[in-house]
């Protein structure tokens, strides 16, 4: 049998972060993805935004780990040469009755530690984006956007460097307590496979909940039932007249159908909110339905009266994964070590949707934190 020192299961940017953070520890560290190629999930399939902290709960892991994420986020791309550009966005009340909902924001942010919103009036706002329709914004000059795959080359290349490997096209199946750590059960193609490993990472996604059920010991009441919310995409024809990224204002964990930009200045529009009825990852179907172009017309003319008809063409979708149902309020990141579970070496990580690209370095910090 195989051994090393530590696993991580999921080769998405967090996997990856994680990875690389165990191997610069002197751990021998495999990333074991089921996938042919890194990050091909959670991590391809977002809105690539580098966020400053504004929406989460004061005191929460996801407000905590989003502020210390983008200061370690951006000092890491601008080290590794990783592409990126600090736009700024702005948060925008379309109407009156949505001013004290803004102001509510700018004060959780504020609470977060997020130092340089600045409220701009209409007329403010229209002055640095002459084609926006608003009463108020919040300009949050610290949010920027990233080229998600390029920083995820970046962190494999880290892990390599520092003497781990990423293992594609390899699933886990199920976990089994050793003496002295864990023994993973592994298909690699057609060949089964065991591994022995000190210290396990569940970083799988949209599948860690699933993978966490096939863990020898874990009791019942830290296998949360996994939920997937898919968002769709719409892609703007023509050049965007907008050179910041503008967000409605947001409600509860969805933060509204938002104009993001990528690095070459194209404008997308998402995501909307469809929650599925899928028990599997395995059967989530990540097309686009057109049709849902009518609801996203009616989002954005909000605060872009003038988006012309015709203009939106269906791009992509992703899905969160959820450890709530529809009905529920959102949790906060679920980052379960042996403190809570009592099992030594193991650590699950459940419903890290947004902001987990902006948290990624911090959320490994985190990780390592708890394993001691």
């Amino acid at each position: 049998m195989d051994k090393v020192d530590a696993v991580v299961i999921g080769a998405g940017v967090v996997g990856l972060a994680v990875g690389r953070a165990l191997a610069r520890r002197g751990l021998e560290t495999v990333v074991i993805e089921r996938e042919t190629l890194i990050g091909n999930g959670i991590s391809s399939r977002n809105s690539e935004v580098i966020h400053a902290g504004l929406y989460y709960p004061a005191g929460s892991l996801k407000a905590r780990l989003c502020v210390q994420g983008r200061a370690l986020l951006y000092a890491h791309c601008e080290s590794h040469g990783v592409a990126h550009r600090r736009c700024g966005k702005l948060v925008v009340a379309t109407d009156a009755g949505q001013l004290d909902g803004l102001r509510a924001l700018a004060a959780r942010a504020a609470a977060n530690g997020v130092d340089d919103l600045r409220w701009l009036d209409a007329a403010e706002a229209r002055a640095l984006e002459p084609h926006l329709s608003c009463e108020a914004a919040l300009l949050s000059p610290s949010t920027g956007i990233v080229d998600s795959h390029g920083l995820m080359l970046s962190l494999q290349g880290d892990l390599e460097r520092a003497g781990g490997a990423v293992a594609l096209g390899s699933a886990v199946q199920g976990l089994q307590r050793a003496k002295d750590g864990w023994v993973l059960e592994v298909l690699s193609g057609t060949e089964r496979m065991a591994l022995h490993a000190g210290i396990v990472v569940n970083a799988a996604g949209l599948w860690a909940p699933q993978l966490a059920g096939g863990i020898e010991g874990l009791a019942a009441v830290h296998r949360p039932s996994a939920h997937f919310s898919k968002g769709s995409y719409f892609a703007l024809s023509g050049r965007s007249p907008f050179d910041r990224l503008i967000y409605p204002l947001p409600q509860d964990a969805w933060l509204g159908v938002h104009l993001t930009l990528d690095l070459a200045g194209q404008a997308r529009f998402g995501p909307d909110v469809q929650w599925l009825d899928d028990e599997s990852p395995e059967g989530i179907d990540y097309r686009v339905d057109p049709s849902r172009a009518e609801g996203f017309y009616a989002d954005v003319r909000r605060y872009w009266p003038g988006l012309p008809d015709g203009a939106l063409q269906p791009a992509y979708s992703g899905v969160r994964p959820k450890i709530h149902a529809a009905h529920e309020p959102a949790p906060d990141f679920r980052i379960d070590g042996p403190a809570r579970h009592g099992l030594p070496g193991l650590v699950n990580l459940f419903g890290i949707e947004s902001p987990g690209l902006t948290s990624s370095l911090a959320l490994a910090d985190e990780v390592l934190g708890r394993l001691g």
